[in-house]
């Protein structure tokens, strides 16, 4: 029987990919990972039986512990993080449960190492407007929250790659890039493994904007305009990534909940009411 303390699979599948999703954190054993290498949106792995180590990282945060079938470990390891002031749940079903609902995964075979700060560190060229805000924008919301991005000048991208440690993206002759038709994001998408009908539909929009095929998709002409107005409005690239995050938040959630949705004014008058 599960404990009052659960989230359930769909009530978390509700937050995955939006800013104040729980932070998410995956206390598999090792054997169960090597059967099922796949990872929830963002999940960081960590070691259970060191909780009472790494607990402090999480303070003020709402947090979701998933194990292999929602039992024991994140039973455990929730309670612990509970006893710390946290504010923790674990899954209802475990990653178990998620798979069979057919919940979003992603795979970390290509995830970069972790830097310094402890995510994987990125480098692009400087002054980004489609690609090189979408792209950071998937890494942080769906693989990486602690993802650092490194603007520079293009002459430099590489260069500071080997140098910094970075792995460079969304610039020719590396593999987070384009190919053919598609975009660096379309690429993140696939290498990942994130199987998603709302990713999808944001990749199309995304790659029309970033390839100058705007008749390929209606929404491509509004992400462009607003990608170019942020790109004016922000001196510093760091700052203009902040805003970015909110714009591809928004797009995400049309292409995953509203897209069916219209409007129109003035809204309909109740029935018999004529038209001044």
């Amino acid at each position: 029987m599960s404990s009052n303390e659960q989230i359930t699979v769909s009530q978390l599948a509700r937050l995955v990919g939006l800013p104040d999703v729980p932070a998410i954190i995956d206390v598999r054993i090792d054997e169960d990972v090597e059967a099922d290498p796949t990872f929830l949106p963002a999940a960081q792995r960590r070691d259970y039986r060191k909780v009472a180590d790494w607990a402090p990282a999480y303070a003020g945060r709402r947090v979701v512990v998933v194990c292999h079938k929602g039992q024991k470990l994140s039973e455990g390891t929730a309670a612990w993080l509970r006893h710390a002031g946290i504010a923790a749940e674990g899954l209802e079903g475990g990653h178990v449960a998620w798979r069979q609902a057919g919940g979003l995964v992603f795979s970390p075979v290509r995830l970069p190492p972790p830097g310094p700060s402890g995510g994987s560190v990125w480098v692009t060229r400087a002054r980004p407007k489609v690609d090189r805000i979408a792209c950071p924008w998937l890494i942080r919301r769906f693989v990486d929250t602690k993802a650092m991005f490194l603007f520079v000048a293009a002459s430099e991208v590489e260069a500071v790659a080997e140098r910094f440690g970075a792995t460079p993206f969304d610039i020719e002759g590396v593999f987070w890039s384009h190919r053919g038709e598609r975009c660096s994001f379309d690429i993140m998408i696939e290498e990942f493994g994130l199987k998603s009908p709302a990713l999808d539909a944001l990749a199309r929009i995304v790659r029309a904007a970033d390839t100058a095929t705007l008749e390929a998709e209606p929404r491509a002409a509004g992400l462009l305009a607003a990608s170019l107005g942020l790109s004016r409005m922000f001196k510093h690239d760091l700052e203009q990534l902040e805003a970015g995050m909110l714009l591809y938040d928004a797009f995400y959630r049309w292409c995953r909940d509203a897209s069916e949705e219209t409007h129109n004014w003035p809204s309909a008058r109740p029935a018999g009411e004529a038209r001044r």
